[in-house]
């Protein structure tokens, strides 16, 4: 029998509408919906590009990094006593960046950027490439941060690392919705591994809609969360002895492929 550790965290999923490429709106409605969040939130995860929109403008409107957004997070992290995370764009040594940032509520911060760049909007042509996994770790959960076209590339998110959740944060399309659905939950079934999925709903300046479809799964591709469409705030535990029982029955994890991500 293994040794099992008694740990949850509660997580917060933030879906919304977003309004198109205006931060200082974007920061205001999203901080009227986190100061009505629940103190004993762990964790609050916003979408992608949460202050914008999914945009391939950034020139003028993404920040110089660090920025005023990353200032924000921290000051609401330390008043909520909880972390946050999400991604912005962002502008740093002449290159822009979809960014992910994950904040703590003692102002620490680690970030990621998207390593899968969606050429079929052109982002490869607008934003630079990050080529580093993020795995942060809190309140004793190994927590994986990924965005959006990352879901296609079950190889990047390879559960190689003893991560314990798998988050997405997302600006997904309505008309590949399916496509979303089915991939979260293989995910969460192959890496052993808790989903957490946030997207965004309405529309945004390039007339695409979102149904959000946020959601979490557990190890077994069962729902925590079933997909929700409307726009909300979502609550859900992540119990991490309901975890390693998984794991520890089914120890499928122990006949993974061996491998290392080359460039």
């Amino acid at each position: 029998m293994g040794f099992f550790i008694f740990i949850s965290m509660k997580v917060a999923l933030v879906q919304t509408s977003l309004v198109w490429e205006n931060p200082a709106v974007n920061r205001q409605l999203l901080q009227e919906k986190i100061n009505n969040i629940d103190d004993s939130v762990d964790l609050i995860v916003l979408s992608e590009m949460f202050t914008t929109g999914f945009t391939m403008n950034p020139q003028g409107i993404a920040e110089n990094f660090p920025g005023e957004t990353l200032l924000w997070m921290q000051r609401l992290s330390a008043e909520k006593k909880t972390a946050i995370t999400g991604s912005i764009a962002v502008q740093e040594n002449g290159n822009f960046y979809n960014r992910l940032l994950f904040v703590k509520p003692d102002g620490s911060w680690q970030s990621y950027d998207k390593k899968h760049l969606f050429s079929l909007a052109g982002e490869d042509k607008v934003y630079r490439a990050g080529n580093k996994k993020l795995i942060v770790d809190y309140k004793g959960f190994r927590i994986c941060l990924l965005i959006c076209y990352d879901l296609r590339f079950p190889v990047y998110s390879r559960n190689n690392e003893d991560y314990d959740v798998l988050i997405y944060v997302a600006n997904w399309p309505e008309v590949r919705t399916s496509a979303w659905d089915a991939l979260l939950a293989a995910r969460a079934i192959e890496n052993q591994s808790y989903v957490v999925a946030v997207n965004r709903v309405g529309e945004d300046g390039n007339q695409h809609k979102y149904i959000g479809h946020s959601q979490v799964i557990d190890a077994l591709g069962n729902h925590l969360l079933e997909p929700q469409e409307l726009e909300d705030v979502y609550t859900v535990d992540l119990n991490l002895l309901q975890l390693q029982e998984i794991r520890q029955k089914f120890r499928f994890l122990a006949d993974r492929d061996r491998f290392t991500f080359l460039e």
